[in-house]
């Protein structure tokens, strides 16, 4: 059954349009993926649909009938009232008698005897009756423990994780025709995505979500929808098969686009070597060639993709951090308990738990910003790190791109070479005119990308990166993770996004309850496979030794995408090393070289030696290693 028709509808704000004639028909009981590019309009469709915003041009025809709720994508930070009242705030009309009623029942509990208070909660619940603000009552209260909320809890000092929650609960509460969510795994852990994916698995009604979580999306989708320069295009399939067909349309459109391109090039051409316009034949042809460049000066190209690249410092020592048997409270709540880790160059560290159990506060430990209360850490030598907060604290939104990222200067240094602020944003696939805006114009993807070119403008050799991967499109993703994976610092990622954890972490550390911490070996799904069976899924976690890596209780079948990764990477590598090695050994072997240089210089040569033989050492070992899981995995087919 058809809910909702959009027809030929228009939106610009100045510049292209947003939306230019495009045409949905959104049915009962789908789950729709919408997709596109960061600003290219999926928050402005979502408020079309919802009624917040008129198109320029076109309609919007549904049922009258039909119930429509929305997640928005940025949720408000200090509203006044407890998790109950937000909930129920949905639905304005019973907001007044369900506080009242509220009110009274807490000063009966607190046991106050007032002659009339009895009578006034007969009068209110009657009224709730009579409302129907009753059973509106009791549907919040559901949902609140479907959520797993307190419904006492003051909302302004939620985690950013828990108002989110909140907010979806709102939006729940109501049992919309469709529900509308704007990036709903924003800031949620594991737990709190998993619950949702399930929920939604589960939700009868129809569904429209923008995400960029991948893993999210190939499980909820049903069909896909993409906002491609203006255009609406639509999918009936699931999130895989649209990836498959999105990249064949596209390459038939790259096709298109050069032999329309090689006709309109030899056009031009023929007309510059002059024509005579009396022939009837050649007057059509002139005809056909303004045709031609009407059509190319109309035509949208393809937006480019983020040319990001990540200045590195000087490389720091082997070890980065060293910690054993660390412990860290706040007042009575035990956050850390007994945890040892060791953190060596190059290292990609994935951190996961709930929200507020003291991820921020680990990274903070490990980077010696906090001290333990018990064990020690070791820090490595020359460490410069660069921070990416999740809730952007570092951008000011009143302040234009160019002064976010440059400050009062125009250039920007990368490396020794400076380079013009302009040059470098648009790097990141932003206009002139964008560039001299507020920062508060801006999507969430876009200032995530604001976020990240000022990130990676300073040189670094461990990157910090908490929640990155929010609000970024598929094409940035895909870009940071390779980023990320030639990146030959360290990297720390606190994170929930599962598919970003496959591909980019070495290793992971999950906090799984009552302060007690364990590291895996891989990313989100190596830890499935080694956890043990209740891991992270209650704070009655049973104890496991934190001294170690954890086995893997089921026998793995096949290597890890980091296993692979370095079984291919590793001959290209030992044999630079070994050709950096032969050079110092002859360098060293120079007589010439111990006189025209001091003793210092001579010591350090050594000592780099000295490391390179380690570091070759162990190479030729995990490669060993790996060669021989690979022909273990190899039999067992």
């Amino acid at each position: 059954m058809e809910l909702l028709a959009i027809n030929d509808v228009s939106v610009s704000f100045g510049g292209s349009a947003v939306l230019d004639r495009a045409c949905l028909k959104i049915s009962a009981g789908e789950r729709i993926g919408l997709m596109g590019r960061n600003g290219s309009g999926k928050t402005t469709l979502m408020k079309i649909i919802n009624g917040d915003l008129a198109p320029d041009e076109g309609s919007v025809v549904s049922n009258s009938n039909v119930r429509i709720a929305v997640l928005p994508q940025e949720v408000p930070d200090d509203l006044p009232g407890t998790v109950y009242d937000i909930v129920a705030s949905g639905c304005r009309e019973h907001m007044d008698l369900l506080r009242e009623y509220r009110k009274i029942t807490r000063l009966v509990a607190e046991k106050n005897t007032a002659a009339d208070l009895f009578g006034k909660l007969g009068k209110v619940q009657r009224m709730l009756e009579v409302s129907g603000a009753w059973n509106y009552h009791k549907d919040v209260e559901m949902i609140i423990g479907k959520t797993e909320l307190d419904e006492h809890s003051e909302f302004r000092y939620l985690s950013a994780g828990l108002k989110r929650r909140v907010f979806l609960a709102r939006a729940l509460v109501g049992e919309p025709d469709i529900l509308l969510l704007d990036e709903p795994t924003n800031h949620l852990d594991m737990n709190s995505i998993l619950w949702l994916e399930e929920f939604l698995m589960r939700y009868e009604h129809t569904i429209m979500f923008v995400s960029h979580d991948r893993s999210f999306l190939g499980k909820l989708s049903t069909r896909i929808v993409e906002i491609d320069r203006g255009r609406i295009l639509s999918f009936s399939c699931d999130y895989s098969t649209y990836i498959e067909r999105r990249q064949a349309m596209l390459e038939i459109e790259e096709k298109n686009m050069q032999d329309f391109n090689k006709k309109l090039t030899k056009e031009e051409a023929w007309v510059r070597r002059g024509v005579k316009a009396r022939r009837t034949r050649n007057e059509g042809r002139v005809r056909a060639l303004m045709q031609l460049r009407q059509e190319r000066a109309l035509r949208r190209d393809q937006a480019g993709t983020v040319r990001l690249v990540i200045q590195e410092a000087q490389r720091s020592g082997r070890l980065v951090a060293d910690a054993e048997t660390i412990s860290f409270s706040y007042g009575n709540n035990r956050i850390i308990e007994s945890f040892s880790t060791t953190i060596v160059r190059g290292d990609k560290v994935g951190i996961m738990g709930p929200n507020g159990c003291g991820k921020t506060t680990l990274v903070r430990l490990l980077i010696g910003e906090l001290k333990p209360e018990n064990g020690r850490i070791r820090l490595g030598s020359r460490v410069q790190i660069a921070y990416f907060d999740q809730l952007r604290g570092q951008l000011d939104e009143n302040k234009t791109l160019k002064e976010n990222v440059a400050g009062s200067n125009d250039h920007v240094m990368l490396g020794d070479v400076p380079r013009h602020v302009f040059g470098y944003l648009q790097d990141f696939l932003f206009s002139r005119d964008q560039i001299m805006s507020p920062v508060r114009a801006l999507s969430g993807g876009e200032r995530n990308r604001v976020l990240l070119a000022k990130l990676f403008s300073v040189p670094s050799n461990v990157l910090i990166l908490d929640e990155p991967t929010n609000d970024l499109d598929a094409e940035t993703l895909e870009i940071l993770e390779y980023r990320l994976l030639k990146y030959a610092g360290t990297v720390l990622m606190v994170s929930h996004d599962r598919s970003f954890l496959n591909n980019v972490a070495t290793s992971t550390i999950v906090f799984e309850g009552n302060g007690h911490l364990a590291e895996y070996v891989g990313g989100y799904d190596d830890w499935l496979r080694q956890r043990p069976d209740k891991a992270f899924s209650s704070p009655d976690t049973s104890r496991c030794d934190n001294n170690r890596k954890q086995r893997s209780p089921r026998e793995k079948t096949r290597l890890s995408y980091k296993e692979s990764r370095d079984l291919e990477e590793l001959p290209a590598r030992i044999e630079k090393m070994e050709q950096a090695r032969s050079i110092l050994s002859t360098t060293l072997g120079d007589p010439e070289f111990h006189v025209r240089n001091d003793a210092k210089t001579v010591i350090e040569t050594n000592e780099r030696l000295e490391t390179l033989i380690t570091e070759i050492d162990s190479a030729y070992q995990r490669w060993d290693e790996l060669e021989k899981l690979a022909e273990k995995y190899s039999n067992l087919k």
